[in-house]
């Protein structure tokens, strides 16, 4: 099964288009919105943290915490229906997180080579590189994974992304 990522903008056509069975939401903190018709309540997570790469004063980066209940929330998606990440725009939040679970679901895989699906499906995904280096030490990557997105580069200067699918599985 795939994981679907797109802007908020587009969540309800994607999920109704898939029918996921998991819903993961990143959004600024205090940013809510109900869980999608067709979703459990508790398969829907939902992660307060704003878009940033660095501690800027203010602002909730991407910490161990928020990227620990991720990846625990992808471990608990059994893959027999899709499963959708998004964020406001689609691009970076939600690209890193998809890349993270598809490193996660797939330990034996290169990071190189789910990175360069990432770009391949998605040319203006640009992963939150923070998210990805918390991933990569809490998944024991050895630098890998932040390798890997650094590989590909900067997605192509969109302000909102297309829904995009990355495999789950290798």
């Amino acid at each position: 099964m795939t994981i679907h990522v797109c802007p908020l903008s587009r969540l309800g056509d994607v999920v109704a288009a898939h029918r996921p069975s998991h819903l993961v939401t990143l959004l600024d903190p205090g940013h809510e919105i109900p869980t999608p018709g067709g979703i459990e309540a508790n398969l829907h997570l939902r992660l307060g943290v704003h878009d940033i790469a660095r501690l800027v004063e203010g602002y909730t980066p991407p910490d161990e915490a928020l990227v620990t209940r991720l990846v625990a929330f992808g471990r608990g998606w059994d893959r027999a229906r899709p499963l959708v990440i998004h964020c406001w725009a689609g691009v970076s939040r939600s690209s890193a997180s998809a890349f993270v679970l598809a490193c996660e679901k797939n330990p034996h895989v290169d990071e190189a080579d789910i990175a360069r699906e990432l770009r391949r499906v998605s040319p203006i995904a640009w992963p939150n590189r923070l998210i990805v280096a918390l991933a990569d030490d809490l998944l024991g990557r050895g630098g890998r994974m932040v390798d890997a997105v650094d590989l590909i580069g900067p997605g192509r200067a969109d302000c909102e992304n297309e829904p995009f699918e990355l495999r789950s599985a290798w």
